[in-house]
């Protein structure tokens, strides 16, 4: 067994039987509960037939221990919970290294065609966002998915970024619980914007200032009358004071259900934000400036949002029949909590967005940990600032499966800035581009990559490699080929650098019209900032490399022949592929 795998069944082990034996106290706690409660009930029966004090004592002392059971319960059920899902992650990692789908969600939504996130499977089933994603709120998820989509660009970044990883990965007790605090809570759409719009509202309450008067007195009134009711039996001053408190209170009334609106039922929303801000402020942040700069923005808003969390439960409230009538007929309850609200937004209004966008980093920075953490193997790649470069050693895909990848060595913008890939179908060229892509956006994300080393220099990344027709838009695959050609050119032509990948481009004309268009935009690519991977099958295009010797170079994916069986190594070689794989299959097959 691997060292990962025995880690993580240990963890898998160790977490079952936290669990079975939480089950187990519950079960015997909730049974004390009953035969407490039972008892007190009984007492009581006692106290009012039998008249003995004896018996009200000792309901009351059960009462007690029967609240402290009830209480005892209540946090071994969190702990339970948080257990339960520590225990779901492990088994999720565990199985991931057996290959088998990461439970989280798959990004599908965050895909869009006809770009590099199609071409390179970043997004989807089976992509690297399913393969990279542990986080459990919208702003983690959209915050990972940005990150793929755009990269980092700035060498500084990316190095500061990569440090953050490598200092979070090897907290594993720390970055599991930053995911079962979030996992504790589902999240619904739309939840955080309401927030946002509340937070933007204009305070009605607090910048009056009768109100700074009326919401002290008004209530000490009330309760003189209240008392003095008690005593005396005269209603008139509790009359005149809930009166009041009533008709105030209906003054607002239209305002203090808008913003109930927007504030309502987020307990459970913001005690997920703050539970991951409260585990990331305990993370070490070693050498990390990144996470040194957050942590210095993550420690005010724990308890901040954890007061939040708790205004909008008292809040809720307002909606029990108990409260709507005796405590705003005395209280001012509603006003209150709004005033209290208010209080909360004219201080943290500001820095509000900032918190929550800081959860969204942490969860992302945990994912990419998490998957620093399950790929030992990999190398965080060295940052080149000078030329325009990429170089890996024993560079292979990350979604390909350890046991099964052939890994290449390979260099472009040392002698040459666009190389030629030929190679028949299921040779890889294909798979090499992706490879190439996708560790180059990996180094981007200041994510190790699948290879013993890898140096590279910040680039776009730009692609035509998987295409598909569209009836919506009546465009044909050759129409959506070349749109996508004119949008790589249009994008070349800000002059930022850029990898650009190509993958057996013009297949829907003649041969000879296909080699003369490849061969022009070839001519075109090399007037850019940018390295370029062509693969094709045109074999034709492998001339111009002594035309620009100095610019061009041919590689290739051979096959092998061997006692008449077909055979793919998939290591890249230099020069221009020869064997023809077309030609022995349908023989083989009985075709030709």
């Amino acid at each position: 067994m691997q060292p990962l795998e025995s880690f993580y069944n240990d963890k898998v082990s160790s977490y079952s039987q936290k669990a079975e034996g939480l089950r187990k106290t519950i079960t015997r706690i909730s049974f004390f509960r009953l035969i407490f409660f039972s008892l007190a009930i009984l007492f009581l029966y006692f106290h009012f037939t039998k008249t003995g004090s004896l018996f009200l004592l000792s309901a009351f002392i059960l009462l007690i221990i029967f609240s402290i059971l009830v209480s005892i319960s209540l946090k071994l059920k969190k702990q339970l919970a948080l257990n339960e899902k520590l225990l779901f992650i492990n088994t999720n990692e565990n199985d991931i290294l057996q290959n088998k789908p990461n439970q989280f969600d798959n990004g599908q939504s965050f895909l869009v065609a006809g770009s590099y996130f199609d071409d390179l499977d970043v997004f989807g089933q089976s992509s690297l966002f399913h393969l990279l994603n542990r986080t459990t709120t919208l702003h983690g998820s959209s915050k990972l998915a940005e990150l793929l989509r755009k990269g980092i660009l700035l060498k500084e970044n990316i190095e500061r970024y990569q440090q953050a990883v490598k200092t979070l990965a090897t907290q594993t007790e720390k970055r599991q619980l930053l995911t079962a605090n979030g996992l504790l809570y589902v999240e619904e759409k739309a939840t955080l914007d309401s927030i946002t719009d509340w937070l933007k509202t204009k305070s009605r309450i607090i910048h009056q200032r009768w109100w700074k008067i009326v919401r002290w007195i008004l209530p000490a009134f009330n309760l003189f009358a209240f008392f003095y009711y008690l005593a005396t039996d005269e209603l008139t001053f509790i009359l005149y004071g809930a009166g009041a408190a009533l008709l105030l209170t209906g003054r607002y009334l239209r305002y203090i259900n808008e913003q109930h609106q927007l504030i309502s039922k987020k307990q459970e929303i913001l005690g997920q934000y703050a539970s991951i801000l409260n585990v990331f402020n305990s993370v070490d942040t070693g050498s990390s400036d990144e996470l040194k700069k957050m942590q210095g923005t993550t420690v005010e808003a724990v308890r901040a949002i954890k007061q939040l969390a708790r205004l909008s439960s008292f809040f809720d409230q307002r909606l029990n029949l108990l409260v709507a009538l005796f405590f705003n007929s005395i209280f001012l309850y509603d006003l209150q909590i709004l005033s209290m609200l208010e209080d909360w937004k004219e201080n943290y209004k500001e820095k509000f967005e900032d918190w929550i966008h800081c959860v969204g980093e942490i969860e992302c920075l945990n994912s990419f940990a998490t998957f620093a953490f399950n790929n030992p193997d990999y190398t965080y790649p060295l940052v080149a600032k000078d030329k325009l470069l990429i170089q890996a050693v024993a560079a292979a895909h990350p979604l390909i499966h350890a046991g099964e990848r052939v890994v290449n060595d390979f260099v472009i913008g040392e002698k040459d800035t666009l190389q030629l890939v030929t190679g028949s179908n299921m040779s890889g060229k294909t798979t090499f581009l992706r490879t190439i892509g996708v560790n180059l956006l990996l180094a981007q994300c200041g994510a190790p990559v699948c290879a013993a080393s890898f140096v590279f220099s910040p680039m776009h990344i730009f692609s035509s490699i998987r295409i598909s027709d569209s009836l919506q838009e009546h465009t044909s695959y050759f129409m959506a080929e070349l749109k996508r050609l004119q949008q790589i050119i249009l994008q070349l032509q800000n002059g930022k650098p850029a990898l650009v990948l190509i993958d057996e481009i013009l297949r829907g004309t003649n041969s000879e019209d296909k080699t003369h268009g490849s061969e022009q935009f070839i001519r075109k690519l090399l007037h850019y900032n940018c390295l370029s991977l062509f693969a094709t099958h045109d074999l034709a295009l492998s001339s111009l490399e002594n035309e620009f010797p100095q610019k061009i170079s041919n590689w290739c994916f051979e096959s092998v022949i061997e006692n008449d069986t077909l055979h793919f190594d998939y290591k890249l070689q230099r020069g221009v592929a020869k064997n023809k794989n077309a030609s022995f299959l349908m023989k083989k097959m009985d075709i030709i």
